[in-house]
């Protein structure tokens, strides 16, 4: 019998000059980067967090700390890549995922298509982006970041 269970992540960060823009593993076209240790990859991280959260594995924070000199500017795709193999070993698969960008700019609707084909081949698993405002309202409505929540659906056989 199939054992199921889902997992819910979020993650925020500011803008920040001078560094490149990277949601779900794709450089998108922008003035601004986000703030963060590694690469501030805001879909990958609440994926992650979805995931290790789903499997009762603690959280991204845990395993990958801030303070770890190893993380700094690391590619976010090398952090999903060890949790899906964390997944692996504790007997699960991910058996799809759905996330929500938050943003007022940029524009995420171009870029839907190849994150979410990112995200399916980096999880095995069919995935879903959609993007939505905060209609000027709070940070995120002000343009001084972006936020992600991602839920996903893990399964041992």
């Amino acid at each position: 019998m199939t054992e199921y269970r889902t997992g819910l992540g979020f993650d925020v960060h500011r803008f920040e000059g001078g560094r490149d823009l990277i949601l779900g593993g794709v450089t998108i076209d922008y003035d601004l980067g986000l703030a963060g240790h590694s690469d501030a990859d805001v879909i990958l991280h609440a994926v992650c967090d979805a995931l290790l959260g789903a499997c009762g594995l603690g959280d991204l924070g845990e395993h990958f700390p801030d303070d770890d000199p190893i993380f700094v500017g690391a590619a976010s795709r090398l952090l999903v890549n060890r949790v899906v193999e964390m997944l692996s070993e504790s007997g699960y698969r991910c058996v799809n995922c759905d996330v929500t960008v938050v943003c007022e700019a940029p524009k995420i609707s171009p870029y839907k298509g190849e994150i979410s084909s990112n995200l399916t081949a980096l999880l095995g698993a069919p995935s879903n982006v959609k993007a939505t405002t905060m209609e000027g309202l709070g940070p995120i409505g002000r343009r001084e970041g972006i936020a992600c929540w991602a839920t996903v659906l893990i399964a041992r056989d």
